[in-house]
């Protein structure tokens, strides 16, 4: 909505330069620079043409157009206040009426918003842009009298937002750490399968241990024998080849 109420301001904001007066050399000076966008600078001839003539219409009209498109809304509602009395009497009065309407959306006054726009239909009913802005206008009105206005309904719209991120955010930390817990089970399981893989220590009673060692001590008597023996029947051999 935005959007379309900036294009619609900038298609009839750039429109108030027709209504100056041709024998205004202020106002034409004006003109001439706000059409090449330099709005300050348009601003100070409309400001010397509305000190000549305050009552002058098109210098108003066009100062508050300046002063709009520098985003200095209060003071482009004054510039338009200024001619309140002669300019709803015009020819012009239904442009007056519509850019007292921009004015107003900008400063948040909806009230006032609905008001204007709903003359400036009433001056030219075939206007889809008053239409437009009618609609919005009022639709933001609703919403302020039931305690939501615009800006609320963006703010409660991001607080929403910003609590469901958090949600999310505690959603993902939540499943990091069931993935983190499911890791370490996974480890300390593996570790427990490797741990029964290995093949466990035997273990022998005193009395196998015993009979272990008298077994080992029978064959080492049985080993020591053998060797004496041999040694014996090896001196011996010798004892009967020697010569006396």
């Amino acid at each position: 909505m935005r959007k379309l109420i900036y294009t619609l301001l900038c298609l009839t904001l750039t429109s108030a330069c027709l209504f100056a007066q041709a024998d205004k050399r202020d106002v034409r000076a004006g003109n001439r620079k706000f059409k090449k966008d330099n709005f300050k600078e348009a601003e100070i001839d409309y400001r010397k043409a509305v000190l000549k003539d305050s009552l002058s219409v098109a210098a108003s009209y066009n100062l508050g157009s300046s002063l709009y498109r520098q985003q200095d809304w209060d003071n482009a509602g004054k510039a338009l206040e200024q001619v309140k009395d002669v300019a709803p009497a015009g020819e012009h009065a239904a442009d007056w009426h519509y850019n007292s309407g921009d004015v107003a959306l900008q400063k948040k006054d909806y009230a006032s918003a609905v008001k204007a726009f709903r003359e400036s239909l009433l001056l030219n009913p075939d206007d889809l842009d008053a239409k437009e802005n009618y609609i919005y206008a009022k639709k933001m009105l609703e919403n302020q009298q039931n305690g939501g206005g615009g800006d609320n309904q963006n703010n409660n719209e991001d607080q929403n937002q910003d609590q469901n991120q958090d949600q999310n955010q505690n959603q993902d930390n939540q499943d990091d750490q069931q993935d983190q817990n499911q890791d370490q089970q996974d480890q300390q399981d593996q570790q427990d399968q490797q741990q029964q893989q290995q093949p466990q220590e035997q273990k022998i009673s005193p009395q196998q241990a015993q009979q272990m060692l008298q077994a080992i001590q029978a064959k080492e008597k049985e080993t020591q024998d053998k060797v004496k023996k041999e040694k014996a029947e090896a001196l011996k051999s010798r004892q009967k080849d020697k010569n006396w």
